[in-house]
C-alpha cells in the first residue's frame, strides 16, 4: 500500500515557522507521510488568489489526496473550519472561499464543520488553528480515519467572490483572475472564445484599450509584444515574451480582457 500523501498550500512563506510547524504536526500524528509543497507563496490573506492555486493543482494528484489549504484571515474567529471528501480526495481549511472553487468542480463531495476535540491538539491557539485543529484532521484523514465524528455535515460552503464572463452580442468580456510568478495574465475567458465561429473572419482581443494578437505559446510573440494564449488551464492568458505583462502594462486581478468575434 502507497504511503498517504498531503498537500500543503498556505500564505505563511518560508521566513517564519509555521508551515514547518505544520509539517511538524503532520508527521507526528501520520508518520508514514509523504508531504507535497502546493505552494507556502499564496499572497497573505489572498484566499481568491489561494483558491485558484489550489484548483488548479487539485486534478493531478491521486485519488486519497489529503490537502490542508490554510489561507485565513479570520482565524480565530466564528468562521467554520471544514474537512470535505471530493471525488475520493479530502480537504481539510477554513470555510472562507478557499476551498470552494476545488469543491464546486467535484462530480459529488461531502462537508463537514470540524466540531468536535477529540481529534485536535490541545490547547488550541486562538491564532494557529491551522497547526492545532486543521493538520491533526488532515493526519488523521491520511491514516484512514473518516469524516465521520468531526462534525455536523453541511449543506453548502461560503462562496468564492469571482467575476464571471458577460457576452454581449459578438463580444465576450471576462477579467484577470491570476498572476503568475512569470508576470502571465491568467483570465476566466475558456479557451472556446479564441476559437472563431464558422463564417467569421476571426477574433480580435483587447486589452487596456490595446489590440492583442493571438498565438499559439508564449514564444511565439515578438520582443514585448503582449499576445494573447491558451494557457495549460484551458484559460486564455495575456503574457509578455521574455518578460511580465504584469508589470509591464501595471496588471490587476480584476482587469476586464475583451473578445470581439468579428
Amino acid at each position: 500500500m502507497r504511503p498517504p500523501l498531503l498537500a500543503l498550500l498556505t500564505d505563511f512563506g518560508t521566513r517564519d515557522w509555521y508551515a514547518a510547524a505544520l509539517k511538524a504536526v503532520l508527521l507526528s500524528r501520520c508518520p508514514t507521510a509523504r508531504l507535497v509543497d502546493i505552494t507556502h507563496e499564496v499572497p497573505p490573506q489572498d484566499t481568491v488568489a489561494g483558491a485558484f492555486i489550489l484548483a488548479a493543482a487539485v486534478p493531478w494528484f491521486p485519488r486519497g489526496t489529503v490537502f490542508l489549504a490554510v489561507v485565513d484571515p479570520g482565524v480565530g474567529s466564528r468562521r467554520a473550519i471544514v474537512a470535505a471528501k471530493a471525488d475520493g480526495r479530502y480537504f481539510v481549511g477554513p470555510d472562507n472561499g478557499l476551498l470552494t472553487l476545488s469543491l464546486q468542480r467535484a462530480k459529488q463531495f461531502t462537508a463537514v464543520r470540524l466540531t468536535n476535540p477529540r481529534y485536535w491538539r490541545t490547547p488550541v491557539s486562538a491564532t494557529f488553528q491551522a497547526r492545532d485543529i486543521m493538520a491533526p484532521v488532515a493526519a488523521f484523514l491520511a491514516s484512514g480515519g473518516a469524516l465521520t465524528g468531526l462534525g455536523a455535515v453541511l449543506s453548502h460552503l461560503s462562496p468564492l467572490a469571482l467575476p464571471s464572463v458577460r457576452q454581449a452580442g459578438s463580444t465576450l468580456r471576462g477579467h484577470v483572475v491570476h498572476i503568475d510568478a512569470f508576470g502571465n495574465l491568467v483570465t476566466n475567458l475558456p479557451a472556446s472564445s479564441l476559437a472563431p465561429p464558422s463564417g467569421s473572419r476571426g477574433v480580435t482581443v483587447r486589452y487596456k484599450r490595446r489590440a492583442v494578437r493571438v498565438v499559439s505559446s508564449y514564444a511565439a510573440g515578438g520582443p514585448s509584444e503582449l499576445v494573447a494564449v491558451v494557457g495549460s488551464l484551458g484559460l486564455v492568458e495575456l503574457a509578455l515574451c521574455r518578460g511580465s505583462a504584469a508589470w509591464t502594462f501595471n496588471a490587476a486581478r480584476g482587469d476586464e480582457v475583451e473578445v470581439r468575434q468579428a
